[in-house]
């Protein structure tokens, strides 16, 4: 190695352990956000009437996905430039999700599932791997967008074939759940 790949190698490392840094420091605050808004409030009268939040944080979920799975449609035909827009669409939709989830939770807290029977068990059997995923996807598409933002596709393509699948399973079991818990459960 000569001496200008050496410094470009070092110069690397710092930023790699910054970027991973910042990754774990937002997945961090999301987890912590999460977790207050649903858990750490204490009871909260309902809002009044009916909020429209949920049937937008459905459609967000539901575009998310429709994003991802265009976006995969795209890079296996090699279209890189229309592959990075649905992407990074699909991230500002979810990230829209996400601020309009804590704001409609923080109003209400928790919903309880008021399902019964089959359906209650179905309705968690989904809600729960969708919550575990939904914790593990924020690392991930954060990681997986950032080495595809900087070029670094070898990286890039290796964690996308995980991020991909866990990332379209959160926004579709998204979906599921919203339709269980305010339309077939209540």
């Amino acid at each position: 190695m000569n001496r200008m790949e050496s410094q470009a190698t070092s110069a690397v490392i710092p930023n790699e352990k910054l970027t991973r840094w910042v990754i774990a420091g937002l997945t961090l605050v999301v987890f912590v956000g999460v977790s207050f808004v649903l858990f750490g409030l204490g009871d909260r009268p309902s809002a009044e009437g009916r909020s429209i939040l949920p049937e937008i944080n459905a459609s967000l979920n539901g575009l998310s996905s429709l994003f991802l799975i265009v976006g995969y449609v795209l890079i296996r035909q090699r279209k890189i430039t229309a592959h990075k827009s649905c992407m990074l669409t699909a991230f500002v939709l979810s990230s829209l999700f996400l601020i309009t989830y804590l704001i409609h939770h923080y109003q209400v807290g928790s919903v309880p599932f008021e399902g019964q029977g089959w359906l209650r068990v179905l309705y968690f059997s989904l809600l729960i791997p969708h919550v575990v995923l939904a914790a593990v996807v924020v690392p991930l598409a954060l990681t997986t967008i950032h080495r595809g933002w900087k070029s670094r596709f070898d990286k890039h393509v290796r964690i996308a074939r995980w991020t991909l699948p866990i990332w379209l399973f959160v926004s579709v079991s998204g979906v599921l759940v919203y339709v269980m818990l305010y339309q077939l459960g209540g």
